[in-house]
């Protein structure tokens, strides 16, 4: 494993334990070079997923992408890294579990909304207007209006 501060391809695994309701092996690591530590998870590799979106065309299922969109929603609010996570796990439980080789990128979307309204509702409303492209205004205070019905 490369260890992502120096680069060095020598490192090595000093705990394992696992992770993720044991879906995961999570690793510590240390670089022989540095002596800095980082942690890996190994998980098993399951059907390439592949996302289809609004323009029809075709993408790999990123896991990155999720998490960069729900730290966007987030940024700057009272929601930890440990949910954020949570949230993308839940998500990926939901995704995988279709055992589907394509998702629609509207159903990932709505199922990051559903979770971000129950966590935060700046963040679901910040991922909203991203998501459903608010055009103006109007829709934005729709939105709006929709969070305060159901309270």
């Amino acid at each position: 494993m490369k260890c992502p501060y120096c680069g060095v391809d020598n490192t090595r695994v000093i705990d394992s334990r696992p992770a993720e309701e044991n879906s995961a092996i999570r690793r510590r690591r240390q670089c022989d070079a540095c002596d800095r530590r980082f942690t890996t998870y190994e998980k098993v590799e399951t059907l390439p997923l592949m996302v289809v979106k609004k323009d029809n065309s075709r993408e790999t299922y990123s896991r990155s992408k999720l998490e960069k969109g729900i730290i966007s929603a987030c940024h700057k609010r009272p929601v930890s890294i440990d949910r954020i996570n949570d949230m993308i796990d839940e998500i990926e439980a939901q995704v995988f579990g279709m055992e589907e080789k394509e998702v629609k990128s509207s159903s990932i979307g709505e199922w990051v909304m559903e979770k971000l309204k129950d966590v935060d509702e700046v963040a679901y409303v910040r991922f909203a207007s991203v998501y459903r492209e608010f055009k103006d205004v109007n829709t934005f205070l729709q939105e709006m209006e929709k969070i305060y019905k159901k309270k």
